[in-house]
């Protein structure tokens, strides 16, 4: 059920929470747990205050619980200081489809090997064709926690908070200020770890590194400074930076340097980044073949050692990131904690496992909405398979909706695969039993919200097409 308005929102809560001017009070986890479904669905798919309580309710039923957004900032500064051995890779998992369900799935599988080591994220390109923005996106993810009566830190970051090299190069003023715009409202949402994806601006003309790479840091450190200005008191944001865009050339550790040792001059003080996402081999959404299966892609693992070896021993931070890894072979994900790799970017996996559990009519309805409205982006010599593939992400916001009022039955069944796969990944990336140091290490800032008045202004969705998942 969708409450029309906030008294009716109220009145669906009774026995479950009381709420007095901006005071919540939880009266019942059991019937919160219960009238959760609909909570949840008022704060997606309402308008306006109403919208906007239902999301403080969540927010504020969190806070009760013991479930907080947090930083996982002091749990990568530790690795990088040798108190945590790297044996660990953080699963950072872009929750694009079905996020209140797809989060439950997580949740469940995280309560089921105590997993407290993970990330849920989505990236700047992702807000729009998903149709989340970063409040909604926040109040999913707590609802699901809350739903599955998990407990503890939960780190959702900003991934790929990406420069848009042409529109930089148009207007530079008004794209850095774009992504300091979304920067202000994520942190605002709840959003305590953030991907600064400058590295768009690498430019490899230049014939030093450090040519190279000064766009790329420079603009990083300005951005982190920004972070620094702004973010919450007591919270240390987690920031990771990138050297090198994905699917391009891989990254070295002459390059890790050059942008380090740029960007640690530019701090004055500040505290910088806790990880460095690099490239070594992958691309988002994986190879497509002609007929639409994904190729075969190898990891150079060697690289991935070193730069994460460098990143901890000269500069103190957790290790390097893995991006675009969901569509590897299953056999590739332990060797990932194997070489220390710090964090690992999921997506791309889940979407697929989603799409192939949907109905043959739903999934026809995505794939002629994708033919009739992106048929611009088929690219020279690609297959419709490919095309397809590709693009089938961009149905997952306009039919949001109708992909959440699927049958309860239905709906069962994909969070149940979801939970093997993310069970899977948590085995095999070594974060089972996470929960305990994560409890210890990370620093819990309660933040309670005013109830509010009126609702919030909407960020209008952008065109992102030209940006990284």
């Amino acid at each position: 059920m969708q409450a029309k308005t906030v008294d009716e929102l109220y009145k669906m809560l009774t026995g479950a929470v009381a709420i007095d001017g901006d005071q919540l009070k939880l009266v019942d986890e059991t019937s919160l747990r219960q009238k959760m479904d609909d909570l949840v669905y008022t704060a997606v798919f309402s308008d306006g205050l109403v919208r906007d309580t239902a999301r403080w309710i969540i927010w504020e039923s969190a806070q009760a619980l013991g479930i907080y957004p947090s930083s996982i900032h002091e749990l990568y500064m530790a690795i990088g200081r040798g108190d945590v051995p790297p044996n660990f890779t953080v699963p950072a998992m872009n929750i694009r489809a079905m996020n209140y369900n797809s989060s439950r799935a997580v949740f469940r599988a995280a309560n089921k090997y105590n997993v407290g080591a993970m990330i849920f994220e989505i990236a700047r390109s992702e807000m729009g064709y998903t149709d989340q923005r970063p409040a909604e996106y926040v109040a999913c993810v707590l609802a699901a926690a809350i739903k599955e009566g998990y407990r503890g830190p939960v780190f959702i970051q900003g991934d790929h908070f990406q420069i848009s090299k042409k529109r930089f190069t148009d207007d530079p003023d008004t794209e850095v200020q774009t992504v300091k715009d979304l920067i202000k409202e994520a942190l605002a949402a709840g959003f305590y770890n953030i991907d600064i994806d400058t590295s768009t601006l690498v430019d490899l003309s230049f014939s030093t590194l450090d040519e190279q790479q000064k766009a790329n840091y420079t603009l990083c450190a300005q951005l982190t400074h920004f972070v620094r200005e702004i973010e919450p008191e007591g919270v240390t944001v987690s920031l990771g930076g990138e050297i090198g865009e994905v699917g391009h050339k891989n990254s070295t550790v002459e390059e890790l340097h050059a942008f380090m040792q740029g960007y640690q001059k530019l701090l004055d003080g500040a505290t910088g980044i806790s990880k460095i996402s690099v490239q070594t081999g992958t691309s988002h959404g994986g190879v497509v073949l002609p007929d639409g299966t994904l190729a075969d892609v190898k990891v150079d693992f060697d690289t991935l050692r070193d730069l994460s070896r460098v990143a901890r021993e000269s500069y103190g931070l957790g290790g390097a990131v893995q991006h675009g890894a969901s569509t590897l072979p299953p056999t590739a994900f332990n060797k990932f904690p194997e070489v220390g790799t710090v964090e690992i970017h999921l997506a791309t996996g889940f979407q697929n496992i989603i799409y192939d559990l949907l109905p043959e009519d739903v999934v026809d309805t995505a794939y002629n909405y994708i033919l009739s409205n992106f048929r611009n982006e088929w690219k020279e010599g690609q297959t419709e398979e490919q095309f397809i593939y590709k693009t089938r992400k961009k149905a997952i916001g306009p039919f949001k909706k109708q992909w959440w009022d699927l049958d309860a039955d239905l709906q069962a069944r994909i969070g149940a695969r979801l939970q093997e796969q993310f069970e899977f990944l948590f085995e095999k990336l070594n974060v089972k039993d996470t929960r305990q140091l994560v409890n210890e290490v990370t620093t819990i800032v309660k933040m309670h919200r005013k109830r509010p008045l009126q609702a919030e202004t909407v960020m209008a969705a952008e065109d992102t097409s030209d940006l990284a998942d």
